[in-house]
């Protein structure tokens, strides 16, 4: 089989807290005023990524893994996940706040819902003036205490905020409480997984006039109730190379601000690799063929391709990989 750089349908999640963002900037086929989300690239039961792109259009992510295995994802990969999609990535919108929330790590998703943990990342593509972030506590915080301020209303006063410009980039561990805040537009990276523990919503409801469900019991005692400064990404920014943001045990991802062509010697690699555009555009060619990109879109590219061209006059992309 020909795997020529890939693309997918992206899956598009209205949320209470979504804007129209999604599609007056990334010009996702959007009707409604509330989209949030739109997921790129997905093997989440139920949210199967489905190919748009080329001889392989609609075929789902799925039956991709199943019939070609090692050659789309490296059989380093393989080893590690077997027929799993080990990546998530997303294009979120927050109009309004995201709820208050926190992901479990591996032992604790594996033992309570028979996943994996959620650990992520955000690169800040929009951000209206003065909008923010919560990311951690601002001090540590006693077990008791943290419950406490859910009792009494008060647990905003616990939180860390950080005002966001484009560029800016976030790691977010498991276990680490944090929030999008609104006026936010990001790229999102994650483990496969869509185990959430939401503490603190604002007491909004939903259409219905519900108020969403929480999930304080089980966050307990997924909490680190550490302050740490270990969220904020310091990433060199040099043009025309390859700038690595992050390299964690389940994805690595680099910043590539091209202003011209770029080669890559990929076959050794042993992985898939993808490429999300937040900013310009660009043609990704291998060894089958050629596929563009532009801001808002994504590309996977096979493991067994043995080179990758970036040709661009300016683009900037994030490149993810295991």
């Amino acid at each position: 089989m020909d795997l020529y750089p890939l693309k997918f349908k992206p899956i598009l999640k209205e949320r209470l807290w979504g804007g129209t963002k999604l599609k007056d900037v990334l010009n996702k086929p959007i009707e409604s005023e509330i989209t949030g989300e739109s997921w790129e690239l997905s093997s989440v039961e139920g949210d199967i990524s489905e190919v748009s792109n080329g001889a392989l259009a609609g075929t789902s992510l799925k039956e991709l893994v199943a019939e070609q295995g090692e050659a789309l994802l490296g059989k380093s990969v393989v080893d590690r996940f077997g027929t799993e999609f080990p990546i998530l990535v997303k294009f979120i919108d927050a109009k309004q706040d995201l709820s208050i929330q926190l992901h479990p790590n591996d032992d604790l998703a594996r033992e309570r819902h028979n996943s994996f943990g959620k650990t992520e990342m955000w690169y800040i593509m929009d951000a209206d003036p003065g909008a923010k972030l919560i990311v951690g506590f601002n001090k540590d915080v006693e077990k008791g205490e943290y419950i406490q301020s859910l009792e009494e209303g008060t647990l905003l006063d616990l939180m860390n905020y950080e005002e966001v410009s484009e560029g800016d980039t976030f790691f977010i561990n498991t276990g680490k409480i944090h929030a999008i805040g609104a006026g936010v537009m990001l790229a999102e990276i994650q483990q496969t997984s869509d185990v959430t523990y939401r503490v603190y919503d604002f007491d909004r409801k939903d259409k219905n006039g519900n108020l969403r469900e929480l999930h304080t019991s089980l966050a307990v005692d997924a909490i680190d109730y550490e302050q740490k400064d270990d969220f904020k990404v310091d990433y060199p920014n040099d043009k025309d190379a390859v700038n690595t943001m992050v390299d964690c045990p389940y994805f690595k991802t680099n910043f590539l601000d091209l202003d011209k062509t770029m080669h890559q010697d990929v076959s050794l690699r042993d992985s898939f690799t993808i490429f999300m555009c937040v900013g310009g555009e660009a043609t990704i060619s291998n060894d089958w063929g050629s596929t563009s990109i532009k801001r808002g879109e994504t590309v996977l590219v096979a493991a067994c391709s043995s080179a990758v061209e970036i040709n661009t006059h300016g683009a900037r992309l994030l490149e993810v990989t295991i």
